[in-house]
């Protein structure tokens, strides 16, 4: 199949034929604004606690339930984007980008002016256009000779913007963000006389409109980017929109494996947002009020973003395909190795609730962030089947946020008198022992799969790739 023509951009042009350190560093900040911005819309939501609120007179909090609706509309997007991801048209991911965005900020904005139980439907609503922007922008950055280095890049804005978009709703809600736009000519006074009152439902929609204009921008130069040249297409594969025919050809053809990751990832998922959405909870149990230690968060995340670029760009080093596929699987299996050493050194106090914190972050998304970037890009390229990652990444999403909800749940409702900090303590454990064990299999089974590929005892499973 022969590329869309490039667009006549005098700019995309340029980038074209630009040294690569200055074409990667482009679509790094690019692609990493304009997914930390989306966290403004989805995340500082949980910068509030509703102490003590319960949803609807049951026992299920008022912050439970309100995170939970997130998720669903989020996992709903997720199953959603499996299809309209997977064959979206270049010329229309900017718009639809845009267009997500949008609807996510009137969620934002009914949030604000609905009653508190109701919110659960505002934040649904929220949620139901989020989960696709992901697979918008990784299909910008996929099928490159450096995707390694742009996906890291890519997949540590949600490492650290959770953490700052958090704690920029907590500023917002205390009026010390008023102060900054005091200094802002002209409009600066009105803004923040308004901003001194904003309320725990009001925070979400003014925290969005903050980061709104820097999302559009982002998304502008997200948009200059060219699409893969021919040495990218040589050493990846050339990436193409899916049918459902060939989306059922993928899961037939790497079946078993993929099962092993979905498994994992169903409760890896559910970790990492409940570590997400309670830290604030997590770090005062563990001895850290928010009141004393206000970028608490984002300093640890910050830390974690750090660590986890590092492993990923370090994959970048790797040319040969399979042996960068064992090389994500070995830095995942670790990461899942990492959370359970780092619980078991606390349980022991060896280190502190602050240290444990950024240990099983860091160990967590090792784990968590290469099913959205590196994993599927490397299998493709590994395998040299026609297609595109983001496919496979929304799969995994799908179940991952399904998860996610029945975990949240039974907090609540099953173990709804154990502490969120001691849930949190056993579950680090369960997925250390799951994680190893689901990865492991998982990547002997791909390889496996691939050699007998090579070999020729498959070839009816080869199909349309072998002509790539």
């Amino acid at each position: 199949m022969k590329n869309n023509p490039e667009p006549s951009r005098r700019f995309t042009a340029f980038l074209n034929t630009a040294p690569r350190p200055i074409f990667v560093a482009y679509a790094i900040l690019a692609a990493f604004c304009t997914y930390f911005c989306m966290y403004a819309f989805r995340k500082p939501f949980a910068a509030a606690t509703f102490e003590g609120a319960l949803f609807l007179g049951t026992q299920v909090e008022l912050k439970t339930a309100i995170v939970i609706s997130q998720i669903i509309g989020y996992a709903i997007s997720k199953y959603i984007g499996i299809k309209v991801c997977s064959e979206v048209t270049p010329g229309r991911r900017a718009a639809m980008l845009i267009g997500l965005i949008l609807w996510a900020q009137a969620a934002l904005i009914l949030y604000g002016m609905v009653p508190d139980n109701l919110k659960v439907v505002a934040i649904f609503l929220n949620g139901l256009p989020l989960g696709m922007v992901w697979g918008l922008v990784v299909w910008y950055l996929e099928g490159r000779r450096t995707s390694e280095l742009l996906l890291a890049g890519l997949s540590c804005s949600y490492i650290v913007s959770s953490g700052v978009v958090k704690d920029a709703g907590r500023a917002i809600m205390e009026g010390t963000v008023a102060q900054w736009w005091k200094a802002v000519p002209v409009i600066g006074s009105p803004i923040s006389g308004w901003m001194q009152s904003v309320s725990e439902g009001w925070m979400p929609a003014v925290t969005g409109l903050h980061f709104l204009p820097l999302f559009l921008f982002s998304v502008w130069m997200l948009h200059q980017l060219p699409r893969p040249n021919s040495q990218d297409i040589e050493a990846r594969v050339e990436r193409e929109p899916m049918g459902r025919a060939q989306r059922m050809e993928f899961i037939r053809r790497f079946g078993f494996g993929l099962l092993l990751l979905c498994a994992a990832y169903f409760f890896l998922t559910a970790y990492r947002d409940f570590r997400d959405n309670y830290q604030v909870e997590l770090f005062d149990e563990l001895g850290y009020p928010y009141q004393a230690n206000k970028a608490i968060i984002s300093k640890a995340e910050t830390i974690v973003m750090f660590g986890v670029m590092g492993a990923l760009a370090l994959l970048n080093l790797i040319k040969n395909n399979r042996w960068g596929l064992i090389g994500t699987f070995t830095v995942m299996a670790g990461g899942t190795a990492l959370m359970g050493v780092g619980t078991l050194l606390f349980d022991m106090k060896q280190i502190s609730g602050f240290s444990w914190m950024t240990l099983v972050g860091l160990g967590s998304y090792l784990a968590y962030v290469p099913y959205g970037s590196v994993l599927f890009d490397r299998l493709i390229a590994s395998t040299r089947v026609a297609g595109t990652a983001v496919f496979a990444i929304y799969l995994a999403d799908a179940i991952g946020y399904t998860g996610s909800v029945g975990v949240q749940l039974s907090k609540d409702l099953l173990v709804g008198d154990v502490s969120r900090l001691g849930f949190f303590k056993g579950f680090t454990y369960f997925m250390a022992v799951l994680g190893v064990i689901c990865l492991t299999s998982s990547c002997v089974y791909l390889l496996r799969r691939e050699k007998e590929d090579a070999e020729g005892l498959a070839p009816e499973a080869i199909g349309e790739s072998a002509a790539v």
